[in-house]
């Protein structure tokens, strides 16, 4: 005698399309389920399953996403700056855990190593992606002009383009679909405005950028330049700082070397990209200068939060990475699937403070949030939501 089966678990097989095997046979032998309670708990349990053994090692557990239609398996490209940086990992990270949400190929990673000329490099990616007939591409804009052309041409051949983590110049920002990602220019007057706040009108700041004049990180020397200046402090080098360097190795000798010769003409330090940010706490210290110089920075490396923890700087910036690889392929997906109707939306990833007194949920658990570990965590939040 045929079991009774729960109206929802049959609706489930029909609507998954479930064929003959094991999640099938798990739902039927569990029939009996008389409430719609006891057969979602089956449900459940048979789509894990199902959704474990379909996943193989691929990761890609189905061939549509959620109760969307079926696709092509849509690979879209990121073109990057500089894709040997490990701020970036987080941001590879959130692609791909987008990519899997939706059934599609984790996307194209490609564009300068630190060892090459930047914006050329880009742009031989960049056209190769059109050229392959990339289903969309999410880049950075480093420079003013340059990517203007190759944007517009992407955009003649119908390769959608949306910008991440840098959108040109601030008085002209660049020319694809949207940006996802942090206004820059603002972001480093919130700096200036906190360091200010932490010294004596009349003092004097210093600022460190790895690369000058790259749109990436200059608008951040720029704002906070602008914000000490208009609080009444002096800036050294103006809105030029100190070229720190490109690479690690020059960042490494640079930042502290200049705090051994000028530290005690400063009473404010600070930085606009990670690596930077990331040498100035160790440098302060093994200067005897922690606690005469503030001090505070950009993302969230290691060091940074450990320096940020043990009080040798005072703040730094969380601009989520993540979200700059998840939001693009979500929006990149949305124009495909609805020819173009969804446009991407235009999204400021955050300007969010850390400091000494909620740097540990930072440190407490690695995550693919912020790059610290390849696995998959849930972290149950507890208490109130800070505002």
């Amino acid at each position: 005698m045929r079991k009774k089966i729960d109206p929802v678990v049959d609706e489930a097989i029909e609507t998954l399309n479930m064929k003959d095997g094991p999640s099938r046979r798990r739902l039927l032998e569990g029939a009996g389920l008389f409430s719609a309670t006891a057969a979602a708990s089956a449900l459940i349990a048979a789509c894990s399953s199902s959704s474990s053994s379909s996943a193989g090692t691929s990761g890609v557990a189905k061939a549509a996403a959620g109760n969307f239609p079926t696709t092509p398996k849509w690979q879209f490209t990121f073109v990057n700056h500089v894709t040997d940086n490990a701020f970036f990992t987080p941001t590879q990270y959130g692609f791909a855990d987008a990519a899997a949400i939706l059934g599609l190929p984790v996307p194209h990673w490609t564009g300068a190593l630190s060892t090459q000329p930047t914006v050329p490099t880009m742009l031989s990616a960049f056209n190769d992606a059109v050229t392959a007939g990339s289903p969309g591409i999410a880049t950075t804009v480093v420079a003013a002009t340059s990517f203007i052309s190759p944007i517009n041409s992407a955009l003649a051949a119908g390769v959608p383009v949306v910008t991440y983590n840098a959108n040109g110049s601030t008085a002209s920002p660049t020319n694809g679909l949207a940006y996802i990602g942090q206004d820059l220019y603002a972001s480093g007057q919130e700096v200036g405005t906190r360091l200010a706040s932490l010294m004596k009108k009349g003092d004097t700041a210093v600022g460190f950028i790895a690369q000058p004049g790259s749109l990436n990180i200059q608008p951040r020397l720029d704002g906070a330049t602008a914000a000490l200046e208009a609080a009444g402090m002096k800036v050294l080098f103006g809105n030029k700082g100190v070229d720190a360097g490109a690479s690690a190795t020059q960042e490494a000798s640079v930042v502290p070397e200049f705090l051994q010769s000028h530290g005690s003409s400063i009473q404010g330090a600070f930085a606009v990209d990670g690596g930077d940010t990331a040498l100035l706490g160790t440098s302060l210290q093994k200067n005897g200068l922690v606690g005469k110089v503030a001090a505070g920075g950009f993302d969230l490396e290691p060091q940074t939060l450990t320096a940020i923890t043990a009080g040798q700087i005072d703040f730094t910036i969380d601009q989520s990475p993540y979200l700059q690889g998840f939001l693009p392929t979500i929006y990149l997906y949305l124009w495909q699937l609805s020819g173009g109707l969804v446009s991407p939306a235009t999204t400021d990833t955050g300007l969010k403070f850390v400091v000494k007194a909620n740097a540990a949920a930072y440190t407490a658990t690695p995550t693919r949030f912020e790059g610290s570990t390849t696995k998959q965590v849930y972290i149950q939040h507890t208490g109130a939501i800070p505002t």
